[in-house]
């Protein structure tokens, strides 16, 4: 009998020693890109919803047609978590041998290659969708992505002012402690609104059920990325922009029919949906991002397995 390979065991410590240097944001793009091309098998994910404490669990799978691994990544959020002093989200990755299905390596990140890849995809959005310049970064939300999107988007839209948005003040004024701490400039905006009327990139990242922005809240060449309406029963933005704006993408048309904004806006309506662009398709340049600058942009996302496959590979390549 021919033994195992021995198993790879990466905590979140180990984890975070690899991913020094790595270049999120190409990562992400040539994730999407392959996606997009037909090269990964990723089926619809596993979803848990939680009433009581609130909160959900993520299951997200698949492998690269040219890959030699599987993988199957949990991930979970759950909402009171920071009043308790713990992260709202955790959960790990398993990789698999495709040829044998044996287990090849654990890696525990407790969340944050889930986080990381997320912040690098709104990077990715706004490299091909924003406006060049960028005088203040729009946030509604003030949890992790809230922080890690500014952060990732330094890389594509240099900026240090922020106008932040948040439904619990207390926790608007954390997040502004937290980010002039990391040398941002924070002002705490009194609406949705006004976040739209001072900024023209603006990040949602809120796991709301009902818009915060309206359509009448946008001014020409803003670009908003939402990112926090990735199940059937969050929405951050009124139907109304995604059928208005210039330019709509987001990672999986097919995916994007039964969750968040485009699901809400379009459905089962597939002639709409076609019209919807796949960030990978602008990365591959089959399809164009802004080429105006007042164009009203959108991005929303609702994530990939092919995101995790991507940064799980690259995180087990480093020595």
């Amino acid at each position: 009998m021919v033994a195992s390979s021995p198993i790879t065991f990466l905590d979140l410590p180990q984890i975070e020693e690899r991913l020094k240097g790595l270049d999120l944001v190409g990562l992400m793009e040539g994730a999407f890109a392959a996606f997009s091309r037909g090269e990964a098998v990723v089926p619809m994910p596993g979803e848990l919803l939680l009433i009581e404490p609130p909160g959900e669990v993520h299951i997200k799978y698949g492998y690269l047609t040219g890959g030699d691994t599987y993988v199957i990544k949990i991930a979970s959020g759950f909402w009171n978590n920071p009043a308790r002093g713990l992260s709202s989200s955790d959960g790990l990755l398993l990789v698999f041998k495709k040829e044998t299905g044996e287990l090849a390596a654990v890696l525990n990140d407790r969340g944050r290659l889930t986080d990381l890849r997320t912040a690098a995809a709104g990077a990715v959005a706004a490299k091909h969708l924003a406006p060049e310049r960028v005088d203040a970064i729009g946030v509604l939300g003030c949890g992790i992505q809230a922080e890690l999107q500014v952060q990732l988007l330094q890389s594509v839209r240099p900026c240090h002012d922020i106008v932040v948005w948040g439904r619990n003040p207390e926790r608007a004024s954390a997040y502004a402690r937290r980010m002039r701490y990391k040398e941002f400039s924070v002002e705490i905006a009194s609406s949705p609104s006004e976040v739209a009327s001072r900024c023209r990139l603006i990040v949602t990242a809120t796991a709301s059920p009902s818009p915060l922005l309206q359509w009448s809240d946008l001014h020409p060449g803003t670009h908003v990325t939402a990112i926090g309406a990735d199940s059937a029963d969050k929405q951050e933005l009124d139907e109304t922009i995604i059928r208005k704006a210039d330019i709509v993408v987001t990672d999986s048309r097919a995916q994007a029919r039964s969750r968040g904004e485009l699901g809400h806006a379009y459905g089962s309506d597939g002639i709409a949906m076609n019209r919807v662009i796949e960030i990978g398709e602008i990365v591959m340049r089959t399809a164009q991002g802004r080429v105006n600058p007042n164009q009203i942009t959108v991005s929303t996302f609702s994530g990939l397995a092919v995101q995790d496959i991507a940064i799980a590979s690259a995180v087990l390549k480093q020595p």
